[in-house]
């Protein structure tokens, strides 16, 4: 995608096409899952696969309610879709740097997204499965008003307030990255779903 401005159709269609594949990575190799198999970590360090996914829906949690409001508030003010969405630099570079994958460069989440334990329950991937669901009902009406014109805030940096386009690619990149290492705690640790330990 160009970083700049790129056909509305074209990104919203390709930030979809990206949940659908998530959903089926969820549904096929996340959910059949033992809660065994959902917490088990690959190291005292590493993130277990139901820790990765509690972490994807902590930030849903902060993001998704305040893009549902203010595409309210665009829809109310009657505004019209552009033919192009536009890009911030800054939400580009930020999109960027998440698209290197945490096994190559691993970050440390704020304590507000970190996961709330160790142990927890299978209802974590029905969470991730209805926030992916919830952000997809978001991208279909995001397409029919001016996205560029809505500003979301940032609620780690609050002075900065990116524009949705910058938003809603750089969380379906954050939930692509998660849901890799979810994915490499699986291949590391040998396991396979519905398997008994």
């Amino acid at each position: 995608m160009s970083p700049y401005s790129t056909h509305t159709a074209e990104f919203f269609d390709g930030l979809t096409a990206d949940l659908a594949t998530l959903r089926d990575i969820t549904q096929r190799r996340f959910r059949p899952l033992t809660d065994d198999q959902l917490n088990r970590r690959p190291s005292p360090s590493k993130w277990s696969v139901g820790q990765c996914l509690e972490h994807l829906n902590i930030v849903g949690g902060h993001y998704l309610p305040t893009i549902t409001r203010k595409l309210k508030q665009a829809q109310e003010r009657g505004t019209k879709p552009a033919a192009t969405v536009k890009h911030g630099i800054i939400g580009t570079k930020m999109t960027e740097a998440m698209r290197t994958p945490a096994s190559e460069k691993s970050t440390t989440a704020p304590q507000r997204y970190a996961p709330s334990g160790s142990r927890l329950p299978r209802t974590v991937v029905e969470v991730f499965l209805r926030q992916l669901d919830e952000l997809e009902g978001l991208l279909q009406q995001a397409r029919k008003v001016n996205a560029n014109a809505i500003r979301i805030p940032n609620p780690i940096i609050p002075l900065l307030w990116p524009r949705l386009p910058d938003v809603v690619e750089l969380l379906v990149v954050h939930l692509k990255r998660h849901v890799a290492q979810a994915e490499k705690v699986l291949e590391t640790r040998g396991i396979t779903p519905g398997q008994t330990a």
